[in-house]
């Protein structure tokens, strides 16, 4: 029997928690507040601040002054090939068509090459572009005339080499679900400037979801109410966001109301903060009723900035989400994130190939990536906004073959050991930052890790990811797990 259980059996009156702490706030109440992490405090003085509306308590959140006020992360889900993109390679050229060394496979984890693969030559032209002469491919027209504004990173690295583990350590620093993703951290860290829509927004395009599915969008173990709102660019933003039909708004405002009550009572009772979390989100779903419709009705923008995008109302396109994207920064989104499915270009089938699918795939989002970062730019919003864009790994510089037979079309199997990112605003530095070897097999110059990247977009936001932290299990949980290393590349920011 603990010490809560003896005192319900010695005096039969202490039924709750709230009850417990009442009659022992003298003793160990105080006990329990002096032992109580900050950092910990202020996580729940912030749900309880976005639970009551205390946007004032948010501000005061950030560790130091951030560098960005919201952050856009662009994933593309499967992993563009780096090497027919950013990270150009002349001596893998001179390698086409010759058997792979054995020191390239020997101890190496592969998803699918087996025995000794042909060496793949880059398949497209590069040149130099821009102030910097940064080198990229013709597969890109439209992100070369912004080459200048974009850092690029081409010497990360991760230790996963399938997708949805790889996915699943991107965005929450861990392989396993049940831990919170940096849209949910930063939400939690920061609040929300905008009460009427969430803080973190999740859109979808490429006619499927992540492979490592919600969770890379999902709070863990924070309160529910900062996991990432998966939305919609067709239809009603979110499903079943509408009243139902015969259902006046005003009876809907009663009825929310008298919910919150019932909810706040059971607060008052179990003090579960999940309850509280509960009526955050009722909250934010009737508001959204209202604001969700506006935001998200790229209708109301002009042709000119359709034809910059290359977006077209109706459809849940890349180019869509990227409007989206801008409207919502726009609006006091915190955290917008983009996934865009598809990128996964083995060679097996047309559709995944290096010359087949991958060529739709980079006429997709060239266009929209570069519009995305025009716009921002001319409406003074790219100084304060952090975008991201990449996979979760980069791809192989031999072909893929499996059972030790070529694909039938071309491709490349998953690389963790070097892939390419690009960031931009925020005060990011143009050019480059890194190197890989000479066939781009492995990152070996400022190698730049996940928890590096996760550590760094926290800090662009003005938190601190070793203090960020919620403690569950016993422990201090953050987004960059205390057993690995990691570091702000400080180095990226003028």
């Amino acid at each position: 029997m603990n010490v809560i259980q003896q005192l319900r059996h010695d005096n039969g009156l202490l039924n709750t928690r709230r009850q417990f702490l009442k009659s022992c706030i003298a003793g160990l109440g105080t006990a329990w507040l002096s032992s109580m992490k900050m950092d910990v405090l202020a996580g729940e003085l912030a749900s309880i601040g976005h639970a009551g509306n205390q946007s004032a308590l948010d501000a005061h959140l950030a560790h130091f002054a951030p560098k960005a006020k919201r952050v856009i992360f662009l994933h593309m889900a499967g992993a563009p090939s780096q090497l027919e993109l950013f990270d150009y390679k002349p001596d893998l050229a001179k390698l086409n068509g010759a058997d792979c060394p054995k020191e390239f496979l020997e101890g190496q984890n592969f998803a699918f090459i087996q025995g000794v693969p042909k060496m793949l030559g880059t398949q497209y032209p590069f040149h130099q572009a821009g102030d910097n002469k940064q080198w990229i491919s013709d597969r890109l027209p439209h992100t070369e005339k912004i080459i200048d504004d974009l850092c690029i990173i081409r010497s990360m690295y991760t230790d996963q080499f399938n997708h949805a583990p790889a996915q699943l350590l991107m965005h929450t620093g861990h392989t396993i679900l049940g831990h919170p993703a940096i849209g949910s951290w930063a939400t939690y860290g920061l609040g929300n400037d905008n009460q009427n829509l969430p803080g973190f927004i999740v859109l979808a395009s490429g006619g499927n979801q992540p492979d490592a599915g919600k969770a890379v969008w999902g709070s863990g173990f924070l309160p529910s109410v900062y996991q990432g709102v998966q939305c919609r660019s067709e239809g009603d933003p979110v499903l079943y966001l509408g009243s139902p039909e015969g259902i006046p708004r005003d009876v809907r405002r009663k009825a929310i109301d008298a919910i919150t009550r019932i909810n706040e009572e059971t607060h008052e009772e179990m003090q579960d903060p999940e309850t509280i979390a509960r009526v955050q989100q009722y909250e934010t779903a009737f508001r959204m009723q209202i604001h969700a419709s506006d935001a998200f009705d790229i209708r109301k923008e002009p042709d000119y900035i359709h034809a910059l995008y290359g977006s077209h109302p109706g459809g849940s396109s890349f180019a869509n989400n990227c409007l989206l994207a801008r409207r919502l920064a726009e609006r006091g989104t915190r955290f917008i994130q983009l996934f865009d499915w598809g990128w996964d270009s083995h060679g097996a089938a047309e559709g995944e190939a290096l010359n087949g699918g991958f060529i739709q795939k980079c006429k997709s989002v060239d266009q929209a990536t570069y519009g995305l970062i025009t716009d921002l730019k001319q409406r003074g919003m790219l100084e304060d906004t952090l975008v991201i864009w990449g996979g979760e790994f980069g791809r192989t510089p031999m072909r893929e073959n499996r059972g030790g037979t070529e694909m039938k079309f071309i491709g490349r199997d998953h690389n963790p050991g070097a892939f390419t990112i690009w960031m931009a605003g925020a005060g990011v530095k143009s050019g480059s930052f890194g190197e890989t070897d000479p066939i781009g097999y492995r990152a070996i110059k400022d190698r730049v890790s996940v928890y590096d990247l996760q550590a760094t977009i926290l800090h662009s936001m003005g938190l601190n990811h070793k203090k960020l932290s919620y403690q569950f299990q016993g422990l201090n949980q953050t987004l960059t797990p205390v057993t690995k290393p990691s570091r702000v590349i400080t180095e990226l920011f003028a």
